[in-house]
This record gives structure tokens, sequence and C-alpha cells, in this order.
């Protein structure tokens, strides 16, 4: 590893909220003093601390720490920072420092380059440190970190506590926007489906503000995040390049004028070089330098001691001649040019026409010569690069969210969810809150923006999720979760000068008629078990928790026992603290399908929501208000992904993946449920595995929707399969 420092100091044009970021490869830390002296240093922002971290160019979103809280600056103070970078010997290294001004409430910064110079210190010798200030930031142990977790997604994120706060009353929610009939375009009711096709009818939403369920503690250098990325291509074959140690344009140039001799040079007319060509010409080359290697060749081994014929050593002369010009630091700008006329597109041959691999040696012949100069085992010299101190670059803002798609990427199973704009988010909040200050007279203040979920529909129009902190003028914190929809109208206008009529698209924001979510629905977890002691009680305690942190006691825990002989599952639920559960026991082997469906026979009212769940998760303490506000009866239903953990690894450091194929965890309300047939659980008696691939093919000929995000803080536990489901033990020892 490198270290690097860069002291500037800087004035701000007026007194304001600053919110400063960071982008490098590999780590760095921007500390700001509260004025010009640097003793007053304080670390506002930092990319990674083990090594492993890097962002691309311009990637200001990647982790939480790279973004600052925001700070204040006045126009009559000069202001001192620290840039400290440390790069490896991968990736193509860079630092850049952003600046957003920071709006309250609702704005999510958008970043600009924060000029500044290095100092010149290409005069000084290195051991002159003598005027670089001695400042906490790189000569003193740093204070520890806020951030403890080993993953950005375990951070504290209001989301997670929203269920504190109480609603505002829904009566005063009436009239704020006009109502309007929800009929999007991508439902498919009745539309005849082959089996397991509705996979392709699954479409994310997307998430303001960052929730970094993005895995980047998992990401590798070569992340499937970057995949087939326009912006980023070119950086990350920069990056390939440079790790690979290949040959660039221009050391290929010199090795192509090697083999020609200067009058050649000068009578050759350049060609004209294509992208093609000169990509023709790394590929060649490279398979040169792979072949035809620049020491000693398995031939020569074979070869009896004594001196080299004439050829052979003006043969090895040559191969000296191209590694020493490999070694050679590159050159300026002028020689690098990618469409340069010096790149010439050549071939190696003997002198017969044959390539010269296949060119015989001639000390085999009978006319070798023994007479020649001794070779010259002498190591080539090697270059290192001058480095250029005043040289800085353009880097502009980096958004990779702009790439991805709401198809389901089964490509990639770290990426987390689809970021919505701020320019897209903000306005939304901001349109509502007038209205809602204009029905009520400027009685709500916004506190924060909690989340806002957007379903797209280019044709009907989006529907949103907003939720928000409010202030009324009492003081009193209230909540706000209500879904809201941005309507496409198309209005007539009769052109002038040709007299037809065109279409004008005009957005209005509107209530979704009957698309209200009901925040007392019961929630029923249904679980099928058997043999499975330890997990059984695991869940038990779980649940126990979740009752005692939330106090939503509108729950209830369904476990269906396949006759376990391991524990007493009916006693156990007896002797918790849950406020209801049901217990019912079944014979015969284990059946997933016929599980749940058994579990849903117990519910009662039609109006609750059925959760299909598994034995091996741990919930987040919000997922019963989660799973209500992505439950519409008779308009949606919901399929968290989870994070599958990995071997060891613990809710406490999230090391594993994202299941964005499985459907197995789905809430819906038991009337939907009922209505597209239950559980199949006469195709899916002897096993289990698809069938949730089955049950969403009939989601959607219903003409439901399926809400599909990545849920933060939901994991599902690695375990063994030892005694699970139908599995026998053995009594053979052998």
């Amino acid at each position: 590893f490198q270290l690097f420092e860069m002291q500037q100091v800087f004035s701000s044009p007026y007194t304001l909220y600053l919110v400063f970021a960071l982008s490098s490869d590999d780590n760095s830390e921007f500390w700001l003093s509260t004025d010009e002296s640097p003793h007053n240093l304080q670390l506002l922002a930092w990319v990674g601390k083990t090594g492993r971290e890097w962002t691309a160019p311009g990637e200001f979103e990647k982790y939480a720490s790279q973004t600052s809280k925001p700070v204040r600056l006045s126009s009559q103070r000069r202001y001192f920072f620290e840039v400290i970078h440390k790069q490896n010997d991968k990736g193509t290294d860079h630092v850049e420092v952003a600046v957003s001004r920071y709006y309250m409430q609702i704005s999510s910064p958008v970043f600009n380059d924060l000029r500044f110079h290095p100092t010149d210190e290409s005069g000084l010798l290195m051991n002159d440190v003598a005027h670089i200030p001695q400042t906490v930031a790189s000569h003193q142990q740093p204070p520890v970190r806020q951030n403890t977790a080993t993953a950005d997604m375990l951070r504290e994120d209001p989301r997670d506590t929203l269920y504190h706060v109480p609603f505002i009353n829904n009566k005063l929610l009436q009239g704020v926007l006009p109502d309007c009939s929800y009929k999007p375009s991508y439902i498919i009711k009745d539309f005849p489906l082959l089996r397991y096709q509705g996979l392709q009818f699954v479409h994310m939403s997307y998430i303001y503000p960052n929730d970094y369920t993005r895995l980047t503690h998992m990401e590798t250098e070569n992340s499937c995040y970057y995949f087939d990325s326009p912006h980023y291509m070119k950086f990350s074959k920069q990056l390939q390049m440079q790790r690979s140690r290949k040959m660039n344009l221009t050391q290929i140039q010199r090795l192509q004028d090697s083999k020609l001799q200067p009058s050649e040079r000068e009578d050759r007319k350049p060609e004209k070089s294509t992208v093609g060509k000169q990509q023709r010409l790394v590929g060649r080359e490279v398979e040169l330098a792979a072949t035809k290697s620049f020491t000693t060749s398995r031939r020569d081994a074979n070869i009896p001691l004594g001196r080299l014929n004439q050829k052979e050593i003006n043969r090895r002369k040559s191969l000296r001649d191209k590694e020493i010009e490999r070694n050679m630091p590159l050159q300026l700008e002028g020689e690098n040019r990618i469409g340069g006329d010096k790149i010439i597109e050549t071939d190696v041959h003997s002198e017969d026409g044959r390539r010269g691999d296949d060119e015989r040696d001639p000390f085999w012949g009978e006319d070798r010569d023994l007479e020649g100069d001794e070779e010259d085992t002498t190591p080539a010299p090697v270059f290192d690069t001058e480095v250029n101190w005043s040289q800085t670059f353009q880097v502009n803002h980096m958004d990779l969210q702009l790439q991805r798609s709401d198809w389901i990427d089964l490509r990639c199973n770290i990426s987390g969810n689809l970021l919505l704009h701020p320019s897209d988010a903000q306005p939304m909040v901001k349109a509502f809150m007038d209205k809602l200050n204009q029905k009520h007279r400027g009685r709500f203040t916004l506190v924060r923006v909690v989340n806002v979920v957007k379903r797209v529909d280019g044709i009907q129009g989006s529907r949103y999720l907003l939720e928000l902190q409010l202030k009324d003028v009492d003081g009193k914190l209230l909540r706000l979760s209500h879904y809201i929809y941005a309507l496409i109208r198309h209005s007539r206008q009769r052109s002038k000068g040709f007299g037809f009529q065109r279409q004008q698209p005009q957005l209005v924001l509107c209530n979704p008629v009957g698309f209200r979510w009901n925040p007392i629905a019961t929630v029923h977890f249904i679980v099928p078990v058997k043999n499975q002691a330890r997990w059984v009680q695991q869940l038990i305690t779980d649940m126990e928790l979740l009752f005692r942190e939330t106090g939503d006691s509108n729950f209830n825990l369904i476990i269906t026992d396949y006759n376990s002989t391991d524990m007493d599952v009916r006693r156990a639920l007896h002797k918790s603290s849950l406020p209801r559960y049901q217990y019912v026991k079944l014979s015969g082997n284990f059946e997933r399908s016929a599980g749940l469906q058994a579990g849903v026979d117990l519910i009662t009212d039609d109006h609750s929501i059925v959760f299909l769940c598994d034995l091996h998760i741990h919930f987040p303490l919000s997922i019963v208000d989660t799973i209500r506000k992505h439950c519409v009866e008779g308009y949606m239903a919901f399929a968290p992904i989870v994070m599958r953990l990995d071997c060891g690894a613990t809710p406490l450091d999230a090391k594993g993946f994202w299941e964005v194929n499985g459907f197995g965890l789905l809430g819906i309300y038991k009337s939907d449920l009922e209505a597209v047939g239950g559980m199949n659980t006469r195709e899916f008696k002897d096993r289990w595995g698809g069938e949730d691939w089955e049950l969403l093919d009939r989601i959607f000929q219903a003409g439901l929707e399926v809400e599909r995000i990545y849920l933060r803080n939901f994991f599902h536990h690695f375990h063994s399969k030892r005694g699970m489901w139908n599995r026998r033990v053995s009594s053979d020892h052998r």
C-alpha cells in the first residue's frame, strides 16, 4: 500500500450548510477543520478502512460513510482540510472530494467537484517534510468512527423505528387530493400463463432515500454490480488492463518500431488505424508476448554448451532490446494517442513467408557456426514512470442506478434496492405537502422524508408510497404513510398552423380509490415444522422479542407440526409470552404446501393477512408494520427478498447474498389467497420447491400485483439439513 496526503485551505462563498462526499480507489479519509488551523481537524467522510473497499470515479453513494453530515460554514472564515488516500498495487488510483449545498428536510445531495490544486513539491527532496502540518488526521490515533457495523445495511435508519411514531388522523387526509381510479397497465388478469411464467411479470420498486441494501461489503474487484454498465465500462477495462499488467498501446508501438530498421521506419508510409485494427493489434501483441517469451526458450535448453552461432546471438539481442523497451516508462500524451499514425498492424513471418514460430533452428543444420560473441546475461534495466505531481482530472458524478432496470436481476445477488432519484421523489413530497397545508392552513411541518417507494408505470402513471415524519402546530410528532397516484392524463390540443389535434400528457396527483392499506390488520405467520427443536424455540423467542419491543399484539404465530419427536411444540408455545398463537398437529411426511394450507384453514378473519413463512428466519422489528403497508386487499401481495447468511455468519455481520429468485416468503390477504385457490397441495404433495412460483402465476392471473423489494435486516440463517423434513437418521456408524 501507498499512502498519500493532500492539505489545502479554502473559503466558503457565503454562510450555508454544506455536505461533503468522498470517492476513491482504494481507501481515503476527508478531514475538515473548524477554521484554518490544522489542529482542529474532524473526520467527516471516508471510504473503507480494511483496504478492500473502493469506488468508481465519481461514485459517491456506494458506502454510507462517503457522505458527511451537514456542516455549517461561514463566508467570514477560511477552512483547512486534509485528504488521506491509500492505494494498493491494483486498479486505477483516484480520489475526489465533492460538495453539495444542504437543504433542510427533503434534499438529497447533488454533488459537484470541489476544485483544489496540490502544492508543487517537484523541487523538494523526499525528506523535506517540514512544511507539512502535523495533524491529528495522519500522525495521531484517529478517533473511533461512529459506524462500527460491518455492513452499511446494519446502520441505524429511520425506517427501522418508524412504527413507534403515532399515525396522523386518517380523516385529515381525506380531500387533500382528488380521487381517481387505480388501473395500472401492468395488470395481466386472465392472461394465459405458462408454468412459472409469472416470474417474467415481477418488477422491482424504487426506493428513496438510500437504504444501503446493496451489499458493498460482499463485493469483489470484479463486482457484478458494475457488469455491462456503459458509464463504468471504460473504467472497468482500465482497471483490468492495469491489474493484469498488459501492455498499452504506447508500449506496443515501441515493440512494433523495434522490428523495423531505421531506414524502413522512414520509408514506410503510415497506415490509417481504426478502432477494430487497434483491438486486433493489442490482442496479437499480447498473444505474441505470451508465446514468445523474453526469457530463454525451452528449445534453447537442449543446446549443448558452447558458442552460439551469430544468428542466434542476434535473435537473443533483439529479444533483450524488446525487454528493455517493455520496461520503459510510458511517454507523454503525444505518444499515447488512440488514433495516432504510429500504430502499424504487422505480423511475424520468416524470410520464406512462413510464420516465425515454424522456423527451424539453424543450429541443427549441417552449416552451423559456433563462432560469435558471448551472450549478455546482465538483467535488463527496469524503469519507473516519472510522477507528475500537478496532474489532476475531471470526474463527473457517476450515477450507476441509471443503468439498472426494474426487472429481477438474476445475475447479481448483492445489488440491493433500486434507488429513486431525488429529482423524482422530492417534487412528489413537496407537491403533497403543499396540498396538505393548503387544506389545513399550514398546520403541518415536514420534519423528515423517511421513505418513498415508487412502482413505475409509464403508461397509466406511477404509484408512490410516501412515508413522512410531520410536526403539527402543537409540536407533536406524527407519522404519514400514504399511497398516492401520479396519473398520466392525456388532453387534446388543436394546433393552430395545421389544424390537427395532438396529445399532451399531464401529471395529476390523485388519491387511488380503494388502494389503501390497513394499519391494524392482523398478520398471521404460518410456519410448518418437523423435528427442528432448537430452531422452533429460536422462532418463538424472536417473536416474543418482537412483541416486547413493538407492543404490537395484532400478529399471530401459527405452527403446523408434522409430529415432531424432539420437542413438545404445543407446550413451548403455551409457556411463551406471545399474545396470540395457534398450533395444529399433522401426521405423515413433511409437506410444505399442505402444512401452509393447514395454517391458512385455521384463520377465520378473511380480512387479515397471511404471511407464508419458513422456520430459519430472522425478522426485523418492523416486520409486521412492513407487511401491512405492502399488502392491499384486492390489489397487491408482498414478496420481500430475504438475505441468505453464509455459514458462520450472523445478523450482526450480515455476510451472504440476496435470494433474488425465491418467492416462498409471501404476504397476502386471506380473501385474496382463497380467491386464487390457496396452496397447490395436489401437485406438490410429495415434494417442495416450485410451489412458490406456481402460486405466483395464479396471483398474477387473478389480477393482483406483487410488491418486490429488498428488505433490510431480513435474514435466512444458514443451517444444516440434518433431521429436516423427511430425512432419516442412519444407525450405520461405518
